[in-house]
């Protein structure tokens, strides 16, 4: 089986490790620059595996420049694995693999097709969820199913949990389905386009910390962009962008006052005022100098009272 591997994240470097183990390492490995790697989430240098392992490798800004595609088109291969990658491919790689164009989607396919998937279902408090392989084609996570594999998500998983598990199916899916593809047996399965529903694209100012809802939202919110996404934030005393990575729920045991004000603190940790609790910050950051407050206030950017 010739392939070729497209990718920028830890699930690239998983199906690459996996493609090796199977002995049938890509034909070559095309990985994204790190110099346009800024904004990836969880980005991963796969160059670096391909180059252990002798295995032709090049750096790409966009996968849809000439230079990439007539080079992908030169290798003829049965099948291109683009995972992990938020370009969109086009119809010359489409075109170029004999067999199909391989992707990877972290949901039970059809069910949430589309953007930020990972986040979108602990948004959600879904408590399981499965792995999809299938073939790109010129739509939305719509093409016919390779394979899948459950995997659940914990009531205090963070985002760096949800991935582990992610990759953990994913290595398992793929020692059942690369020996199908190497083997010729394998059956794509159509999706049923009647059972289809589709997350839309969220963006780091998703992360904004409403302090009104609640705690229960709010601590969801905070473990589904946590590491290694942009995370949670909030404006201490509308003024300095403070950014929530972990935070742990408790009961109030009597503090009256905003929702959003710093109930309690000491050395380690602070805690704010929710509508139904209290919501302890075990992990922070800020760009600039903080001193928190008890009785101070986490509000919307420029909202000073």
């Amino acid at each position: 089986m010739k392939s070729v591997l497209i990718g920028s994240v830890s699930s690239s470097q998983v199906v690459l490790e996996e493609l090796i183990r199977a002995n049938c390492p890509p034909e070559m490995v095309f990985s994204l620059d790190e110099a346009v790697s800024a904004n990836v989430s969880g980005y991963f240098p796969i160059h670096e595996t391909a180059q252990a392992h002798g295995i032709p490798w090049q750096k790409f800004r966009k996968i849809s420049e000439a230079e990439h595609t007539k080079a992908i088109a030169a290798l003829a291969p049965d099948y291109i694995f683009v995972v992990g990658l938020s370009q969109i491919v086009g119809e010359p790689i489409l075109k170029a693999a004999r067999k199909g164009v391989v992707g990877l989607h972290p949901t039970p396919l059809p069910k949430y097709r589309g953007r930020a998937a990972m986040v979108w279902q602990m948004l959600l408090g879904l408590e399981e969820s499965a792995i999809s392989l299938f073939l790109i084609d010129e739509g939305m996570d719509s093409g016919p199913i390779l394979g899948q594999e459950p995997y659940q998500i914990g009531p205090n998983d963070y985002a760096e949990d949800m991935e582990r598990r992610c990759l953990t199916a994913l290595r398992a899916l793929l020692r059942r389905i690369l020996p199908q593809l190497q083997d010729g047996s394998i059956r794509p399965i159509p999706q049923r386009e009647e059972d289809a529903t589709y997350l839309l694209k969220r963006g780091p100012e998703d992360g904004a910390i409403d302090w009104s809802l609640p705690i229960n939202d709010i601590h969801r919110l905070i473990r589904a962009v946590s590491r290694p996404y942009p995370g949670a934030f909030s404006h201490y005393d509308g003024r300095r962008l403070v950014t929530f990575w972990r935070a742990e729920m408790e009961e109030n045991p009597g503090f009256i006052g905003f929702p959003g004000q710093i109930a309690q603190k000491d050395e380690t940790s602070f805690s704010v005022l929710c509508r139904d609790g209290l919501l302890r910050i075990t992990d922070w950051s800020c760009e600039e100098p903080l001193r928190l407050f008890v009785g101070h206030r986490f509000r919307p950017k420029g909202e000073v009272r």
